[in-house]
């Protein structure tokens, strides 16, 4: 769970004590300073600050928020929590920052441990349910801690009904309750291209395999990159191949199934042909200087201008393309955000994989829970929303909002035409007592390392760690 937790954006915290020597501060990285220090200048609506001193009108306590290292997302809660407290004297907020592997651990370490001061959390997108056809494996973190019952049910608050309807059954439902808040949906399955380069060096948008390794080579060849991630931190280099593995599998949820019943293998001929393409990715399409760089790092790399793609999620068009009020530096080039061409049928490489991203929760039994629900209430109104959603880059789960930037105009076709869909790593669940490389989603990632150096025998290999666990 923790690499599934890699992706996550958005866990929050809230209580009655602001103190930061809490006995749960060990679960993640507190940091106060960052909402003392938060500018008075909003990236929220101004209607959405009257909504909330309408709303939140004599409030008191200490809201603890605790969200992903994203520049973009830190910028906008910080304005975010400042235009709350200023609306609501009585109120403080104390927000943490801490990274996205520790989300699952943090919220189960404080929620298990009943700390009365810990009432608002977030979690990770509803992902991993177990399926019918799974034997003994383990419920996902948020289902364990809803059937423990420390989480509290949102159904009938008003502000869920500004989410579609969609959003809330599969980002936030559970059991006939709702408890979480989608934020957004995040492709990971795509890729930035600079479009100024490709036109410099002469080729098309790739739309095809085929075209994805030519224009690498013609790119190269004009003493250009291809590709960079950050390879430093590991999982940007296979969540970059996510959209390689889902153009060859459109139906994520049923190659998941068909490992788990026989009707796939991870060494049968489709399985063969992803990992010969992971290698050439691995291998040929990645710059060396990705070695040295990690995921924030690597984004900053590819808007020098010298390297043609960038594999990774939307969310870094935050970085891309920042809010006109931001302290980061926007890309000096065109560019655009497409599905990563992984089959030789352009058809197939029109999907957008991704998963339903972070969402608002709330503990069971909090004091404060007026305080709480003003919160979500004020974060749901449609301005604000909207505007998160553009600063983030999430792709929205609010009908009425609409992405009014680069990303936006280059999915919107893709999103108008139903082309988004949940990817295989919110599928996945490895049967108990697999091996280590059972899980071949992040086979990319094996060839940089260098774990393999043939296609063939890292397919057999994988084939036979998920076989172990099922008894084969």
């Amino acid at each position: 769970m923790l690499l599934l937790a890699v992706l996550a954006l958005v866990a929050a915290a809230c209580g009655s004590d602001a103190s930061t020597d809490d006995a749960d501060g060990d679960a993640g990285s507190t940091d106060t300073e960052a909402t003392e220090s938060a500018s008075d200048d909003s990236s929220s609506s101004d209607d959405g600050d009257t909504d909330t001193a309408e709303a939140a009108a004599g409030l008191e306590g200490t809201l603890r928020v605790m969200i992903h290292q994203n520049p973009p997302m830190v910028e906008w809660v910080e304005s975010f929590n400042a235009d709350f407290e200023a609306a609501n004297p009585g109120v403080t907020i104390d927000l943490s920052v801490i990274d996205a592997a520790d989300l699952p651990t943090a919220n189960q370490t404080r929620l298990s441990a009943g700390d009365v001061d810990v009432t608002t959390v977030t979690v990770t997108g509803f992902a991993n349910p177990v399926q019918p056809y799974m034997t003994d494996v383990e419920p996902p973190y948020w289902q364990q801690l809803i059937d423990a019952g420390l989480l509290m049910d949102l159904s009938g608050q008003d502000f869920v009904g500004n989410y579609d309807d969609a959003a809330i059954a599969e980002g936030g439902s559970y059991d006939g309750g709702v408890y979480s808040l989608n934020l957004g949906r995040v492709s990971y399955s795509g890729m930035f291209v600079n479009l100024d380069l490709l036109g410099e060096v002469g080729v098309d948008v790739p739309t095809t395999w085929g075209e994805l390794v030519a224009a690498c080579d013609t790119v190269k060849g004009a003493g250009y990159e291809c590709m960079t991630a950050g390879g430093a931190d590991g999982w940007p280099i296979f969540v970059g191949a996510y959209g390689l593995l889902g153009s060859l599998y459109p139906d994520q949820e049923g190659l998941v199934e068909g490992l788990w019943t026989g009707e796939a293998a991870w060494n049968d001929e489709q399985g063969q042909k992803l990992f010969e393409r992971y290698e050439v990715y691995a291998n040929e399409m990645l710059e060396d200087q990705a070695a040295g760089l990690g995921h924030d790092a690597a984004i900053e790399r590819y808007k020098a201008g010298d390297v043609a793609f960038a594999p990774t999620g939307n969310w870094q068009a935050g970085v891309m393309e920042p809010a006109a009020d931001s302290d980061l530096t926007p890309a000096e080039f065109e560019w655009t955000y497409i599905p990563f061409p992984g089959s030789d049928n352009a058809a197939d490489n029109q999907i957008l994989f991704g998963k339903y991203d972070q969402g608002w929760a709330v503990a069971e039994g909090t004091p404060v829970e007026d305080l709480a629900m003003a919160y979500l209430a004020a974060f749901s109104d449609p301005d604000t929303y909207n505007d998160f959603a553009n600063t983030v880059n999430f792709l929205p789960t609010q009908p009425t909002a609409t992405l009014d930037n680069t990303l936006g105009r280059a999915v919107a076709p893709l999103l108008q035409e139903g082309a988004f869909t949940v990817g295989y790593e919110q599928w996945f669940i490895g049967p108990a007592g697999a091996g280590q490389w059972a899980n071949a989603g992040q086979g990319a990632l094996w060839f940089y390392n260098g774990d393999f150096a043939d296609a063939a025998e890292a397919a057999d290999q994988a084939q036979a760690d998920f076989e172990a666990g099922l008894g084969g």
